[in-house]
């Protein structure tokens, strides 16, 4: 159980991080301050903000739930990501920084024009509601059994309002420097974190328990999927091709056409700078997967191999939070909650941030056609980050539970919006002849397409692929059916929409 010295130190950590938030942004003077730091912020704090950026809540207790559940296959998908990051250094980087832009999106807005750019700057707003609402929501969970088994009357909507004022607060002062400041730090909470976990793992498991994991097969690395016919080796996120080739076409879509990623390595002093933090972010990913993954296998030791149920859980993302309650020791326990707020809080302010200024200047600004005064910008900056936050927190209160279809949604949909923004990316930089109304139909296709496929598209053995939209549990189990592995997801959609552009342009000149 939690005691009094757990409670303070998260309220410490609280009370502290938001001084420090609010004290690293400075004082702004215009948007260029607030949104990209004067462009003037070193490279190995953007490549902290960037890893903490993309490891939410999730992420910190969802993937020792797959090495408790499963093997460390999950580990070779980094490989995939520093791939992707090193294509996305090579060929998406120049240009961003060769014409200065303000946002990802303003490389559709040059090459093909103003509707493109509105098209993208959308779907990526949709996209990061969904998506970061869910996580929002996501950290609630573990928080309010916590607060519940205390004796604290906490219900989801207080704890999300109360991550969401405290992180609207810094974010709303500071900036990006605030919010790339606050990732270095949040960062470094929630791996100690995990790092204390592992040390009290490590002294707590019995002798021999790597040798006992490996005779169990939980210590499998790498997964060439042999013996797998053609059709089921795509069904299978974590054979190691799909995973390599998969987990890079996805960092890439990810890291060099998504706002949220894009916008702090633009506030890099110099090109090669930029590149130093997107490459050496992927080596840290990496590291941190493993980190988190080892620590799954450990608490699969520590329990003996109990099943969820044995153990009264209903889902493997509750076993971290479990040990976290009952095996820690003092003020231990209290760090790593706060590690796990901070990831929240961390993806929670990049999005923020992020949607502010894809809202002010890829819409705004464009289709007003006039720029405004800066000590008028700012405020409306400042506004805008206000309004998103406020949705944000609504938008995360509207869950009552995780089997709502819309978490489902919430978690899915960047699987096919990646793959069509890629793709025009791509159309942009690899097929000249191509304008603005060929890649707006290829993205629309590929959207429509992508909402077929992940929802309807299934493997049945014996019978191959077949079309069932949205099938229940049961029937699932009872035929057998497999999806697509998610890796492909964006590969495809990219593919969509490279075929259906290029096609379309052969029609002029």
């Amino acid at each position: 159980m939690l005691t009094a010295l757990d409670y303070a130190v998260i309220a410490i950590y609280v009370i502290a991080i938001t001084a420090f938030g609010i004290r690293a942004g400075g004082r702004q003077r215009s948007t260029a301050d607030y949104f990209l730091g004067s462009r003037d912020l070193p490279w190995w704090a953007v490549c902290f903000s960037v890893v903490a950026t993309e490891t939410s809540t999730l992420t910190v207790i969802g993937v020792p739930a797959v090495a408790f559940g499963g093997t460390l296959t999950f580990l070779q998908i980094t490989f995939g990501y520093l791939l992707g990051r090193i294509i996305v250094s090579l060929v998406f980087l120049p240009k961003y920084f060769h014409g200065k832009m303000s946002t990802a999106y303003a490389f559709l807005g040059e090459r093909y024009g103003d509707g493109l750019r509105a098209t993208a700057s959308v779907t990526f707003l949709v996209t990061r509601l969904l998506a970061d609402g869910v996580r929002l929501f996501a950290t609630a969970i573990p928080l309010k059994v916590i607060a519940n088994s205390a004796g604290l009357d906490a219900g989801y909507v207080e704890i999300i309002a109360f991550i969401g004022v405290v992180t609207i607060l810094y974010t709303l002062i500071g900036g990006i420097k605030a919010v790339v400041w606050m990732d270095v730090v949040q960062m470094l909470v929630y791996v100690g974190g995990a790092v204390l976990a592992l040390v009290v793992l490590l002294v707590e498991v019995p002798d021999g328990w790597w040798a006992t994991a490996e005779a169990a097969g939980k210590t499998m690395l790498f997964d060439l999927g042999r013996g797998e016919s053609l059709s089921e080796w795509f069904t299978e996120p974590y054979v190691l091709f799909t995973a390599v080739v998969g987990g890079a076409i996805f960092s890439m879509a990810s890291h060099g056409t998504d706002q949220l990623i894009v916008q702090r390595l633009l506030t890099c002093r110099t090109l090669r700078d930029s590149q130093k933090a997107l490459i050496t972010s992927g080596v840290l990913v990496m590291a941190q997967f493993a980190l988190f993954l080892l620590v799954g296998l450990l608490l699969w030791s520590y329990y003996q191999g109990a099943s969820l149920e044995a153990l009264g859980l209903t889902r493997g993302d509750e076993i971290f939070p479990k040990f976290i309650i009952e095996g820690l020791p003092a003020g231990i326990s209290g760090l790593i909650l706060a590690g796990i707020i901070a990831a929240a809080m961390s993806t929670l302010s990049s999005s923020l941030n992020s949607l502010a200024s894809s809202t002010m200047m890829d819409l705004y600004e464009r289709f007003s056609g006039r720029s405004l005064p800066p000590d008028r910008a700012l405020r409306t900056a400042r506004l805008l980050t206000f309004f998103w936050g406020l949705v944000f927190i609504g938008f995360a209160t509207l869950f009552r539970d995780q089997n709502n279809p819309v978490v489902e949604l919430g978690l899915s949909i960047a699987s096919f919006t990646y793959g069509g923004l890629l793709g025009v990316f791509l159309l942009g930089l690899l097929i000249r002849r191509t304008n603005q109304r060929d890649a707006l139909i290829a993205f629309v296709v590929t959207i429509a397409v992508m909402v077929v496929v992940i929802f309807g598209l299934w493997y049945e053995p014996g019978s191959g692929w077949t079309f069932v939209f949205r099938p229940s549990d049961a029937v699932i189990s009872a035929r057998g059916l497999r999806s697509v592995g998610w890796p492909w997801y964006t590969v495809m959609g990219a593919a969509i929409t490279l075929a259906v552009g290029s096609l379309l342009s052969l029609r002029h000149r």
